[in-house]
């Protein structure tokens, strides 16, 4: 399975982006009063780009050593993309509007660049790294 490692890298890394590009035109649309960002087609999409980010997560999960994750980074990034979750949920909910709905989605934001800032550096504190140095 390891001669697959690339393909599947490959594969993570263009859905990590395109689910947060998807979901950064979403929500400025939505911020704009736009309609189309809620349609069902759109929703599907989006489940459909985050579905392959998670097979890939988890086969890449199966196929590198244990010993990778010993610092704790990947345990940190999961809780970033639990929060990068949920408050891409709240934000696009129908009651949500202003200035709680622009504060949900720049959180959700902030937690997608520090997911991937957790996986370029393999190390929990992501992009706060660079802070320390």
């Amino acid at each position: 399975m390891i001669t697959f490692y690339p393909d599947i890298k490959l594969v993570h890394i263009a859905s990590a982006l395109a689910s947060g590009a998807f979901f950064a035109l979403r929500a400025l649309a939505l911020l704009a009063g736009m309609r189309w960002p809620r349609l069902a087609p759109v929703r599907y999409l989006s489940y459909t780009i985050d579905t392959a980010l998670l097979t890939a997560a988890l086969m890449l999960l199966t196929i590198l050593p244990s010993g990778l994750f010993a610092n704790g980074w990947l345990w940190v990034k999961l809780l970033f993309v639990a929060a990068y979750v949920v408050l891409g949920i709240l934000a696009f909910r129908r009651e949500r509007r202003g200035a709680a709905r622009a504060m949900l989605v720049v959180g959700a934001g902030l937690c997608f660049l520090q997911v991937y800032g957790i996986a370029r550096f393999h190390h929990p504190l992501g992009w706060l790294l660079l802070l320390g140095g």
